[in-house]
Order: C-alpha cells, then structure tokens, then sequence
C-alpha cells in the first residue's frame, strides 16, 4: 500500500471516529431541544457549508474530527435562555454528554458484528489447523497448505491457536523447528519466525480456520468483546496507579503509526483497529478528567444531587484543572510513542 493510501487510512479513520462522537452529542442535543449553532466535520476554513433551521452544517479544510457548537454551552456565553446548554436540568446535561462515548461504543460493536459476521471466528476445535497461508509469509516459503495442522514447536505440543501464538510470540527473527501433520502424514521443518509489523510479536503468515455465524449471533459478540475491551484496560490502569508505576499508553503518534501499519496489513485488521480505538476513545471520554466528557457529567452529577446550579467560576476553574490533566496526559502519551519508535532514545540515557 502506498505512503498516500495509508495517510488517507489514518485521517479518515481518525476523523470519522470523532465525527461519530460529535454525531452523538448533536443528537441527543437536538433531542433536547438545544439550539445547535455549527455542526461540523473537520477544522479550519469551511469549504462547503449549509444552513438548515438555525444549525450550520460545514465541511472544512482539515479532515480530523468535527465539533458542535451549542448556544450557551460556556459560562461566558451563557445568558440563561431557553434553548441554551448550560440552561438545561442537570440530567439532560448528562445525557448529551454520555450520547458522544455511546455513540462510540456503539459504532465499534457494529464494527466487531460486521467482522465477525463476514470474516467469521475462529474455529474452536482442539487442534491448530491452518485455514489460510499468506502469500511470500515465511509459512508460504516453508510449503505449508490450508488443512495442515502445526503438532509441535521447538518440542513444544500445540494443541489449539492461543498455544500457537503464545509459541511464537518471543520467536520474532529467529528460526524455530516445527512438526507439521499432513492428511496421514507429519514431517518437520525449520522454519524463519517473521515479526509481525504491528504488534511486534513473532509469526508465520498463517491464519485459522473460521466459523460463520449470523449477524445477530456476531452482536452479541460484538457486544461482549467490547466489554471485554473496556473492563481490561480499566484494570490494567488502576493496577499501575496502585503499584505507582507508570502506564504504558499511546498518543496520537502511536495511534497514527498503529493505523497505518493495520491499513497495509488489510480490511480486516484495519476495521478492527478502528473498533479498538473508538472503543478507546469513548471509554477515555467517560473518566472523570475536568474537561472532557466524563469529567463534566461527574460535575453535572453533583449538580443534581445538591439541587443548585453550578457557579460559572466554579465551572471555568475546572476546567482549567482539566486542560492541565490532558495536556499532562497527552505529553506522557507522546513521550512514550517517542520511545517507542526509538526517538527519545537518543536523547535520554
């Protein structure tokens, strides 16, 4: 895939995931009868812009995200109007915030669904058998077909695909020695372990056999997986603060480099991707961090248990806090992308 293909890959991936956020907010807004000022995709100068019943519908130059613009959704332009955000009962606040994070889940359950249901499951027999063998893969050049099962590795049985990964995980640049059974047959070979582009673990170039299965049935599997998906990294986050060590997460740098790397790999690995992130995004928008979305619904929140409205000061200082903690968060990220693709390296001993 070419150097263009694959920024086009990231900038619409990563600007459709925010639209669809911003899709949420404006919704539910509109469900609430808010005066929605600009609903745009993407930054910058408008290029094609509309107006329809008071709301402004642009396309702009730079294609990353997009954004709504409420009346009275900040303090200093807040009037007290019917009509504007910050004029609504606390609840309603809640829920057009919560809409953007939804709308995000939502999005990467039909995502998974679609994967799942097109490309199926893997098989869930007892043995590691191959389905496919990518072409020019190490198992490609080695001979190996779809039907063949992989019996051993380094002495080492495998009996099921996560015993296959689990092997060649640590195996990347190194030749390791396999049993291969064929039909009635088995022979050994030595075999180059190749190291996957994306995650950097070892592997062949082979992929398993895969089940199909209904729609509805890829939903509710959808719907799991992305549970799954948000209760892991949830754990992993509080065991870190916990221990006091700090967590290894990525920031757009990485995010950029992951995408581009998932849209040479495939449709498959690149729909997938875009699933986790906007799993990622919309989970990191519900912590209660001042300025983002969970940070104001817990600050809303508080606003309905004591039955007063939040001070305007109230709401501008906290936000500020917040500002601090994402520009914190984002730097940490950005640091350890920098490391990653081993740039900080030579400026850090």
């Amino acid at each position: 895939m070419s150097l263009i293909l694959q920024a086009l890959s990231v900038i619409i991936g990563l600007g459709f995931l925010v639209f669809i956020h911003e899709l949420g907010h404006f919704l539910a807004a509109k469900m609430c009868k808010v005066n929605v000022v600009t609903f745009a995709f993407g930054f910058g100068p408008d290029l094609i812009k509309h107006t329809y019943k008071g709301t402004k519908y642009c396309i702009k130059a730079v294609p990353f995200g997009g954004f709504i613009g409420m009346a009275g959704e900040t303090p200093d332009k807040a009037t007290g109007a019917e009509g504007e955000y910050l004029s609504l009962v606390w609840y309603k606040k809640i829920w057009i915030l919560f809409a953007g994070p939804f709308s995000n889940y939502i999005f990467a359950i039909f995502l998974f669904a679609f994967i799942f249901n097109v490309w199926g499951i893997v098989h869930s027999d007892t043995n590691c058998s191959i389905g496919y063998v990518v072409e020019n893969s190490s198992a490609a050049l080695a001979g190996l077909r779809s039907g063949d099962k992989i019996k051993s590795i380094d002495a080492v049985e495998i009996n099921t695909w996560s015993d296959l990964i689990a092997n060649l995980r640590s195996k990347a640049g190194k030749y390791a020695y396999f049993i291969i059974e064929r039909g009635n047959n088995s022979f050994e070979l030595n075999m180059l372990v190749a190291k996957n582009s994306l995650t950097k673990a070892g592997e062949i170039g082979v992929r398993p056999l895969k089940t199909k299965i209904s729609f509805m049935e890829s939903a509710c599997l959808g719907i799991k997986f992305s549970i799954q998906q948000t209760v892991l990294p949830v754990i992993y986050l509080v065991n870190r603060v916990v221990s006091l060590k700090k967590p290894d997460i990525s920031g757009p740098v990485g995010i950029i480099r992951l995408m581009a790397d998932a849209a040479r790999e495939g449709v498959q690995d690149y729909l997938k991707l875009i699933a986790f992130i906007s799993i990622a995004l919309g989970l990191f928008n519900l912590f209660p961090i001042p300025m983002v979305d969970g940070g104001m619904i817990l600050l809303f929140l508080v606003e309905g248990i004591i039955r007063k409205q939040i001070n305007a000061k109230v709401i501008q200082v906290y936000n500020t806090i917040g500002l601090i903690l994402i520009s914190a968060i984002f730097l940490l990220a950005t640091y350890n992308d920098l490391l990653q693709l081993n740039i900080m390296k030579l400026f850090v001993k």
